[in-house]
């Protein structure tokens, strides 16, 4: 299979997890330099969400490997971000638990609809929690702007994405009748 230049970012942003977490908590840099640089990676792996969606529709190079593997790549990224920030102390277990739980949720909720023949694109809702993430996370682990601003940041990612989980299963819970 020929990869187009989005499913090549999306890989791209795969290879990019594992270096995020070295980088992060192995301790091959020195406190602060290991969180700038992990923050680097995040933000350049997040930037080729934006572009490889943007080109895929763009150039009309959608595949179903990209439908596949773009939501997981986000997910993965988001989830070893957030569980590497429970062993560095910045966010606590239970807000980690509720953001990984609704992204199991919905991912199974959007199985059940593709058994049905329906696809469940990403809602408002979904794209304002996932650029919220992105940003606590990415000013959470550069320890930007003071704890105030983390907590309130983390406050919101953790209701923008109940709201989104919330907002899905009302909107599409005729997927469960069947």
């Amino acid at each position: 299979m020929e990869l187009n230049l989005p499913n090549k970012l999306t890989l791209l942003r795969v290879v990019l997890i594992p270096v995020f977490v070295i980088v992060l908590l192995t301790g091959l840099f020195a406190e602060p330099m290991n969180r700038y640089l992990a923050v680097a990676i995040f933000v350049i792996a997040s930037f080729t969400d934006y572009l490889d969606g943007h080109l895929a529709r763009k150039y009309h190079l959608v595949t179903n490997f990209g439908k596949f593997m773009d939501p997981l790549a986000d997910k993965l990224l988001v989830a070893a971000a957030l569980i590497s920030m429970i062993d560095l102390g910045d966010i606590p277990a239970w807000v980690v638990i509720i953001i990984i739980s609704r992204e199991f949720i919905i991912t199974g909720f959007r199985l059940i609809a593709v058994e049905n023949g329906r696809v469940i694109a990403a809602s408002w809702w979904g794209k304002t929690k996932t650029v919220s993430q992105m940003v606590m996370i990415i000013v959470v682990l550069a320890g930007l702007f003071g704890p105030v601003i983390h907590v309130a940041l983390i406050a919101i990612a953790t209701v923008l994405t109940v709201i989104s989980g919330v907002d899905y299963i009302v909107k599409n819970k005729d997927v469960l009748k069947g």
